[in-house]
């Protein structure tokens, strides 16, 4: 004698003519522009218990951290302004902001350049 209970949940599921429900993906928010993405589509920088700053690839390290967009204008405003800053509750030195541009310019240069472009373009039409 089988019970319903023992069933498992997915059969119940597919023969309510659903399918398997969707994996969960992690949302994280840019601390700069406030737009929400998937966690592994957002860069973490993470304040250590010594108070450094870095940039966290895996996203495991221990620490305050907080997420970074692609958008190179994001990147540059969390190297100008305090903002990085006061997500991860910490200052940030000139070390640390010079390390931010620097990596900005070189994993985000794209924006940068198609702006100029449309610049060019409008001096051109006048």
């Amino acid at each position: 004698m089988t019970s319903n209970a023992t069933r498992p949940k997915v059969e119940a599921r597919a023969k309510a003519g659903k399918g398997p429900r969707p994996k969960h993906v992690p949302e994280r928010m840019c601390v700069v522009c406030r737009d929400k993405g998937g966690k592994r589509t957002l860069t973490r920088m993470v304040r250590l218990s010594d108070g450094t700053i870095e940039i966290d690839p895996t996203g495991k390290k221990n620490g305050r951290g907080a997420y970074l967009c692609d958008k190179s204008a994001c990147w540059q405003r969390a190297a100008t302004t305090d903002v990085l800053g006061q997500g991860l509750r910490a200052t940030l030195s000139s070390d640390t902001r010079a390390y931010l541009s620097a990596y900005a310019a070189e994993h985000h240069p794209a924006e940068s350049s198609a702006t100029n472009e449309t610049n060019e373009k409008e001096t051109l039409n006048g």
